[in-house]
């Protein structure tokens, strides 16, 4: 997938003097989660979880997990909505190619395969690629058999979010992101709307205060 840019953001000033900029993630890798800071204003991205797909010199691709849609699966994706176990609808992945779905999968099944010799590439052969600790990509053209008997469930996204070479780098120095690892939970949740509080409430430090700061930093 080649990465697009997004959308020119809503800028604020650095956030670094806060003190919970600095020191805290800054290292962008597949599988991890950028999380909105409250001084990113664009309505795009405000108070979102990313899930990065990918990240090379060329940019960065990811999935905003805690914005569900009411288009349902069953009414576009209709081979594939029965395995959506936790979801049934579609989330807005993000503001770039928003007529393109991706889908991701898990499973405890997909895990032993890919941990055995030969496994990942059975799993390509299926349309399977992992992309981040029990967290695999599904390829929507490939019909769901015999792979559907490795998933428990599946999120399917609307669009993606995308930055050019250098871009999120630049936005993290500002302190609008912070990278943090991911659990699949994370990808899967069922409570989106808390996903961005419920992700901070596990650090530990001024970052993990955040997670009662209001929608509104202007109401602090």
């Amino acid at each position: 997938m080649s990465p697009s840019p997004t959308p020119d953001r809503d800028r604020q000033p650095s956030t670094a003097h806060l003190g919970w900029a600095p020191g805290a993630g800054q290292d962008i890798v597949a599988g991890g989660l950028l999380i909105a800071m409250p001084v990113l204003a664009d309505p795009n991205f405000s108070h979102t979880v990313i899930f990065v797909l990918e990240h090379s010199s060329d940019g960065t691709v990811g999935v905003v997990l805690n914005r569900p849609s009411e288009v349902s699966l069953e009414h576009v994706l209709p081979t594939w909505a029965p395995l959506a176990t936790g979801s049934e609808f579609f989330h807005v992945g993000g503001p770039c190619q928003t007529d393109a779905a991706l889908c991701l999968a898990r499973g405890p099944l997909l895990d032993a395969r890919a941990g055995i010799d030969g496994g990942r590439a059975e799993l390509s052969a299926l349309g399977l690629k992992p992309t981040g600790p029990g967290v695999f990509l599904a390829d929507l053209d490939v019909e769901p058999v015999p792979s559907a008997q490795l998933i428990s469930d599946i999120r399917v996204f609307a669009g993606y979010a995308g930055w050019s070479a250098g871009q999120l780098d630049a936005e993290i120095a500002e302190g609008a992101w912070v990278c943090l690892p991911s659990l699949p939970e994370d990808v899967f949740t069922i409570s989106p709307a808390t996903l961005w509080r419920t992700v901070l409430a596990r650090q530990r430090g001024p970052l993990g205060i955040l997670r009662s700061a209001p929608e509104d930093p202007a109401l602090n």
